[in-house]
């Protein structure tokens, strides 16, 4: 670790990068993450490093504290508000066409001032920079974080995640075309103790403020809003997956990419199946009668990981074979490991952390110096109520079985938090274990992309609501228009992709977790590459839920009609059924109106005034010339 920004002030920086490092009384450029793990509890008095600072006003304020575990370091917010994403933190700094907040209209004067006053307060603070790429070296974009040495756990997280380079292996021409700047007390100054990222998108680099120290709305989303940003600028799509290569038994493999919004699943499509003590699969469990429906799977499959949250599906990549290629845009993976409340529930994932071949990082999970910190001992948000997400940052190097480079896609797959939906209390909780969509219906459900029910990811949001367009749009910064265009025109050149809906934690009645996924994958790899005959499927009573089989049967075990046609359970029946369909189809058209720009392809038009005409399945097959059944069936 070296204590001169010479190695940074030689590069081709920004004039106001250039001039804060030149100012600040001392700068400590890293160059492994070993030395982040040394910054981040730097200054340890009894194990803990308080992360504080002063803040005009309201004296010392701490953040965080921070301690060194046998296997990684362990860091805690001081509010529970810090310990997730806030889904609005975003907003622009600039004048550059954007359907997001703008500084201006949030707060009612220009960036400029606040950005000058960032600088400002970075000059007197001690820092640490790094330079890293954003995305890959060559698919990406050349980077560097500016943040308070005392913060070091967040560049550590930010080192993890997107990679750090060595001064030695520093390219002579590297010219950042990001940067993170990281103020956390004007969360307190500014913002009245909200989360707030600023992206502000200049002719020469696209600047990123982060004035909070979780790493979710900066360290991670905003570098994927920056990777949106060229991916808009240059014509494609950074996907917000996780993707797995499946391997049957039989050695047949399937890869799946499973899209959706926060809590939708990602991270669990790279688990195995949770197993009860006696070895079954707990399908689901009535919420009423409290009956309980499991499955025998003797073997399950194998899994080999591809991505777990960010996918670049570069130009570059194609084959030009009708599939979807893609490859990881992150060196590490932001796991979530709410579901693990005791010892035993995923032994692969608690193995990989208690005994990791090197040091993790570890949020909103109790840790105590020179202990070992334990997943499911999570902290809590008040006395008995256990923080909804707890993380920890896994390097990709370090994952069993994880798979190098690009894949290409067989199945996407769209992840849907549900409620119950019984007589009682009608809902949209009607999706049943797993639909088929047409491709025209596959891209209408990117675009409104649910949010869903009880959210562990987030600050919670009444209702349904929308993460919307690609469940990225969050993270980017540019027009929902531009990526509508993109999501649909990449759907329509990956003719040989097919597209399933799947929910998690309620199909109706029944309560069911993450299974439905995890069935789903076993079912569909074992099925291989073959499309569906048309005899084999039957189109859903709400058509926005495309096919369904109505029943599959899995190593020998039938799974009825109750897990794929909600409207056929007792506790539901065809009424609430129809007004839990209303209820997603005002969804639809409340959301879909946003897209009916100028802008938006002919195709994407004909496809949303079909929605919102009330199409039938029939119509939104004939909407896009691509194959859904298997040849002749149609």
């Amino acid at each position: 670790m070296t204590t001169s920004s010479r190695s940074l002030l030689d590069l081709a920086l920004p004039p106001a990068a250039a001039e804060l490092l030149a100012a600040a009384p001392r700068v400590t450029v890293a160059g492994t993450t070993a030395e982040l793990m040394a910054l981040a509890v730097r200054d340890a008095p009894g194990g803990n490093h308080e992360v504080a600072y002063e803040v005009s006003g309201r004296g010392r304020v701490v953040e965080a504290t921070v301690c060194r575990t046998r296997n990684g370091i362990c860091a805690n917010y001081t509010e529970p508000y810090m310990r997730r994403r806030d889904p609005d933190c975003m907003v622009i700094g600039d004048a550059r066409p954007t359907d997001k907040p703008t500084y201006r209209e949030r707060f009612g004067k220009p960036f400029e001032s606040v950005r000058e006053a960032t600088f400002e307060w970075l000059k007197t603070q001690p820092l640490a920079a790094f330079p890293f790429y954003a995305g890959l070296p060559d698919k990406g974009a050349e980077a560097l974080v500016i943040a308070p040495d005392n913060a070091g756990f967040f560049a550590l997280g930010l080192a993890l995640l997107q990679g750090i380079i060595h001064e030695d292996e520093l390219p002579a021409d590297f010219q950042p075309k990001a940067i993170i700047y990281v103020a956390p007390p004007f969360r307190h100054t500014h913002f009245g103790g909200r989360q707030v990222v600023v992206h502000n998108r200049l002719d020469d680099v696209h600047e990123l403020f982060s004035y909070n120290l979780y790493p979710g709305p900066s360290a991670k989303k905003g570098i994927y809003g920056v990777l949106l940003n060229i991916g808009e600028e240059e014509r494609w799509v950074t996907m917000h997956c996780s993707t797995v290569q499946v391997v049957t038994p039989y050695e047949n493999k399937l890869v799946i990419a499973h899209e959706g919004a926060s809590g939708g699943g990602k991270s669990e499509m790279l688990e195995y199946a949770h197993r009860q003590p006696d070895g079954t699969l707990l399908i689901g469990r009535n919420l009423s009668t409290r009956e309980e429906r499991t499955l025998t799977l003797p073997r399950g499959c194998e899994l080999r990981p591809v991505t777990d949250d960010m996918a670049l599906c570069h130009p570059s990549l194609e084959k030009g074979a009708g599939k979807l290629t893609l490859m990881d845009a992150e060196s590490a993976w932001f796991v979530r490991c709410n579901h693990i409340a005791r010892y035993g529930t995923d032994p692969h994932i608690e193995e990989l952390t208690i005994h990791p071949p090197a040091p993790l990082l570890f949020l909103n999970i109790h840790g105590r110096p020179d202990a070992t910190t334990l997943l499911w001992e999570h902290i809590e948000d008040s006395p008995g109520v256990p923080c909804p997400n707890p993380r920890v940052i896994i390097p990709r190097a370090v994952i069993p079985r994880v798979v190098p480079g690009a894949v290409d896609v067989d199945v996407r797959s769209m992840g849907v938090r549900t409620p119950p939906c019984t007589r009682a209390r009608p809902s949209y909780g009607i999706i049943g274990m797993f639909h088929l969509l047409p491709p025209a219906l596959a891209w209408l459900w990117r675009l409104v992309a649910p949010r869903g029910h009880s959210n562990p990811s987030i600050v919670e949001t009444e209702g349904m609501s929308s993460e919307g367009v690609g469940s990225y749009w969050p993270f980017a910064t540019g027009r929902m228009v531009d990526h509508a265009n993109l999501l649909l025109n990449q759907i329509i050149e990956t003719p040989e992709v097919r597209y399933v809906l799947i929910p998690n934690q309620h199909i109706g009645a029944w309560e069911v977790g993450f299974m439905p996924q995890w069935i789903t994958r076993e079912y569909l790899a074992r099925r291989g590459g073959a499309r569906f005959g048309a005899d084999r499927l039957k189109p859903s009573r709400c058509p926005l839920l495309g096919y369904t089989p109505g029943t599959i049967i899995v190593e020998g075990s039938t799974i009825g009609s109750w897990f794929f046609e909600v409207d056929q359970q007792p506790e539901v029946g065809a009424e609430a059924y129809d007004q839990g369909a209303a209820i997603l189809s005002a969804f639809f058209h409340r959301e879909l109106r946003a897209f009916l720009d100028p802008d938006l392809l002919p195709t994407g038009r004909r496809i949303i005034d079909c929605c919102l005409s009330g199409g039938s399945l029939e119509d939104y097959d004939g909407l896009l010339d691509l194959p859904l059944f298997e040849p002749g069936d149609a």
